[in-house]
């Protein structure tokens, strides 16, 4: 089962939140509500590079619509995988190379709350999506 959030709901539900402990704690329960990504996608072809944790991206085009999936062999990262799909799921091509990130990411806060490698790790993540829907855009 996917997040069915939208971006405002997931800052609105963050800002209720007292601590960071509890804000962890809600991102984590995000991953855990992925869609189980399949284990004979979990090779080289889906992997995510620039992660230190093993990250694994896929999509299918649903209309105009890029719908994404994936996991991690991390349950921070897994939910880290349930922000960007919050953010990325469900759009357009075009949508998805206009959405700020850098903002997004900062507006939850996350830019002061996660180490360095984390913070590289989910660039790359966001890097791979915008790469698809390059991709897609020039189908």
């Amino acid at each position: 089962m996917q997040n069915n959030i939208s971006v405002e709901e997931l800052e609105e539900n963050l800002s209720f939140l007292e601590d960071w402990e509890e804000r962890y704690k809600y991102i984590l329960d995000l991953g855990q509500n992925l869609t189980p990504f399949p284990e004979e996608k979990q090779n080289d072809t889906y992997r995510v590079k620039g992660c230190v944790s093993q990250v694994w991206l896929d999509y299918e085009k649903n209309n105009d619509r890029l719908i994404f999936s994936g996991s991690s062999d991390s349950h921070l990262v897994r939910g880290l995988i349930a922000l960007l799909f919050i953010a990325y799921s469900g759009k357009t091509a075009p949508e998805i190379q206009n959405v700020d990130f850098k903002s997004f990411f900062t507006k939850l806060g996350l830019s002061e709350h996660l180490t360095p490698q984390r913070s590289n790790g989910l660039f790359s993540m966001v890097g791979r999506i915008q790469d698809i829907a390059a991709a897609v855009e020039s189908e």
